[in-house]
């Protein structure tokens, strides 16, 4: 994803793809920093402060602004971080703390439901990124 970002402006990364569409680059990102929590809830600790809510369950695509292009990706690269340490040691069989609409999923299955997330993401990437400027490839 960051490579699909990499070298735009920040209204680049804001543009949405065809109205009344509101998915962007930034969107994508600010999404994907909300998604990476299903492997933060393997530290226990509390979770961050996310785009979506209740009065708006798209807003990290519908809120997106350009002025807050520069922490919206630092804050994806912090949730991946995050991600990283949370699970570092797991089991892939062990079962998430947090439950899933109230079943049980292991860690295996976070990680099959995050690959799913990345490869339909990065896929609209390559197509958001090739509208803005011709870009395509990796």
């Amino acid at each position: 994803m960051l490579m699909k970002c990499a070298g735009l402006e920040s209204e680049q990364l804001a543009t949405r793809s065809c109205p009344p569409s509101s998915l962007s680059l930034l969107g994508l990102v600010r999404h994907l920093t909300e998604v990476e929590a299903w492997f933060h809830d393997f530290d226990r600790m509390p979770g961050g402060d996310w785009y979506s809510n209740g009065k708006d369950p798209d807003a990290c695509f519908n809120d997106v602004d350009p002025n807050r292009a520069t922490t919206d990706l630092a804050a994806f690269q912090a949730s991946v971080e995050r991600a990283r340490a949370a699970v570092k040691g797991h089991d892939l069989d062990e079962i998430s703390p947090e439950p899933d609409d109230g079943r049980p999923v292991s860690l295996r299955w976070v990680y099959l439901h995050m690959i799913e997330e990345y490869a339909r993401h990065n896929g609209h990437a390559d197509l958001l990124r090739e509208r803005i400027d011709g870009m395509t490839g990796d």
